[in-house]
């Protein structure tokens, strides 16, 4: 089985309908696309961006960064192409650059290695360039949005207040969630905000894909489980609490909520499953949780970017689903399906959830929180 590119055909599930006449910040200014970098173009993360923005309406790829071993190569020569579509004709003949600020964009993704991608983020936002970035290294700093546009849009009144604690002009870090944390926020916003939240465990079964390449060793993977994933149980229990929590006008305040995590690697290429049991606030009945989830809408703002879904959240009744191999594509890989919702003898709720862990929570989770950057006239260098 090949890694998915979420190019194949497949019914674009609850994407609900876009909002005539966008009046967004960047509908009003000139019609010239936004011109994008991609730091850490050729790993898994940083082709599926690659792919994204091959057409995308306000966005064109015009440099690609990675390691100085893939410096002075074209993209085509430097990347080791993972996805079932062709490397889009775009980007194929893009030069590769080193991680020197000093390239011809207007933003930059990060889709970096934490290993490097702290400091090098630091140096693009201190040379002038708004980054949106996929690593983990910046996310739980007390001045940078860690951002899902569903869940916290708000949290973006922050970037001001970065820029002045670190002396940036124009540039600024925001940062997506890690690929298991973000399915699962997505559908705990609209139960906490119908009936509140008090206590979470989570058990995933995350593909290998979210390992990278190239990953896992097959004779570890192989019709195996691995129960130990190096510090995902830690952001799992700690990244909600800021993506739930408020921004008072200084600082994020966590939201007052307990969360327990399990994180197990399977033998699956693309998808994280997550099996979910909470305890809620007020009491509600199954028909009424299900209800939350399956009409949870976006804000008209948001329904008109690019890539956003109406109606992010797909409720499934079938009792054997979600499924990766049936699911993952839902929404073109941006939709959190749901199913099996039924009683907790213990907490009260479960369910069963999956996400696409390279697009919604990874490189489409990164093109979404750009397009609001954009859409908020946030992006100018």
């Amino acid at each position: 089985m090949s890694l998915k590119s979420g190019k194949r055909k497949q019914p674009v599930v609850n994407a609900g309908s876009r909002v005539p006449g966008d009046k967004s910040a960047h509908s009003r200014e000139a019609q010239r696309k936004y011109k994008v970098g991609i730091l850490g173009a050729t790993g898994l993360v940083g082709q599926h961006l690659v792919r994204l923005l091959a057409d995308h309406p306000w966005f064109q790829l015009t440099e690609v960064a990675a390691s100085e071993r893939s410096s002075n190569k074209t993209y085509a020569e430097a990347v080791r192409w993972h996805l079932d579509v062709p490397i889009p004709a775009s980007a194929r003949e893009l030069v590769v650059k080193s991680l020197d600020p000093a390239l011809d964009c207007d933003f930059v993704f990060s889709a970096l290695d934490s290993s490097v991608a702290g400091s090098a983020e630091e140096a693009f936002a201190r040379a002038g360039y708004p980054v949106v970035s996929n690593a983990k290294n910046h996310r739980m700093d007390p001045d940078v949005p860690l951002l899902i546009p569903e869940v916290n849009a708000a949290h973006l009144a922050a970037i001001p207040v970065q820029q002045k604690n670190r002396g940036y002009d124009r540039g600024f870090i925001v940062t997506n969630p890690n690929c298991s944390t973000a399915g699962l926020v997505v559908a705990l916003r609209p139960l906490a905000d119908a009936f509140g939240l008090e206590k979470i465990f989570a058990v995933t079964l995350q593909a290998l894909s979210g390992a990278g390449y190239p990953g896992v060793a097959s004779l570890d993977c192989n019709a195996n489980v691995i129960p130990f994933i190096s510090g995902e149980e830690e952001k799992m229990e700690s990244e909600p609490l800021k993506l739930l929590g408020d921004w008072d006008g200084s600082r994020f305040a966590d939201a007052a909520l307990r969360l327990s995590a399990h994180c197990n690697r399977v033998p699956v290429v693309d998808g994280h499953t997550e099996c979910v049991s909470l305890s809620l606030k007020k009491a509600a009945s199954l028909g009424a949780v299900r209800e939350a989830l399956r009409s949870f809408e976006v804000s008209e703002e948001l329904a008109s970017l690019p890539s956003a879904l109406r109606r992010p959240i797909l409720v499934l009744d079938e009792e054997d689903r979600p499924q990766p191999r049936r699911d993952v594509l839902a929404g073109g890989g941006m939709a959190v399906v749901v199913g099996r919702v039924r009683p907790c003898p213990l907490l009260g709720v479960k369910f069963t959830l999956l996400s696409h862990n390279l697009v919604r929570g990874a490189a489409g989770a990164a093109l979404l929180n750009a397009e609001l950057l954009a859409a908020r006239g946030l992006l100018r260098r």
